[in-house]
């Protein structure tokens, strides 16, 4: 009976799933979300969210907009899940590219910001929404600017949002919430006039 003896080692105990099984989980969850399954994004959240929050304050230095970038990135995996392609990378390589690429977006939009404070009338043609953040940050705070961000529909708040306080263009905007770019372009002047008038209301 040496047989027995030979399968004592399996009765070890399992060893934790290595970096292929793991991978396979990710894209079967990943498969899930893009069918709009909220158990398999809270798994999936579980999984990345860490890796997630690691790249952004490594990128941003700053721990509360490390964890306003990292709830982003996650919207965005969520948003975004029927795009990821297993053929070109695993799971944590594309959401760990959406995070450091939304990091670097953040730690730019500041750096814009603070330029512009120093370079206000130095370009000669501005666009509209331009103007209209100058004098956002010259005139209120920004828990006043969030206040009248309340005010806007849920449909202009998000451009507004997104071009705002992340730096985007009309078309990477478009591009994020999946909408045509006429239509970003008429929800960000309607966003925009809507601020205007708050801001001139709330000084």
């Amino acid at each position: 009976m040496r047989w027995m003896d030979r399968r004592e080692p399996l009765a070890e105990p399992a060893r934790p799933p290595g970096p292929a099984s793991a991978a396979a989980e990710h894209a079967e969850l990943m498969a899930r979300v893009a069918q709009g399954d909220q158990d398999a994004f809270s798994a999936l959240y579980d999984a990345v969210a860490g890796t997630v929050f690691g790249i952004a304050v490594k990128v941003v230095r700053d721990r509360a907009q490390s964890e306003e970038v990292a709830q982003e990135v996650m919207i965005d995996v969520w948003r975004q899940a029927a795009r990821y392609r297993p053929d070109q990378g695993s799971v944590m390589a594309w959401v760990a590219t959406i995070a450091h690429r939304r990091a670097v977006d953040r730690v730019r939009s500041a750096q814009a910001a603070a330029n512009r404070e120093h370079d206000v009338g130095v370009r000669g043609q501005e666009r509209p929404f331009d103007e209209v953040s100058e004098q956002v940050e010259s005139r209120l705070e920004r828990d006043q600017v969030k206040r009248c961000l309340r005010r806007l529909t849920e449909i202009q708040r998000q451009a507004v949002t997104l071009a705002y306080y992340q730096g985007l263009t009309y078309r990477e905007v478009a591009e994020t919430l999946q909408t045509p770019l006429p239509t970003i372009k008429t929800r960000m002047r309607d966003g925009l006039i809507r601020l205007r008038d708050c801001m001139g209301v709330t000084t």
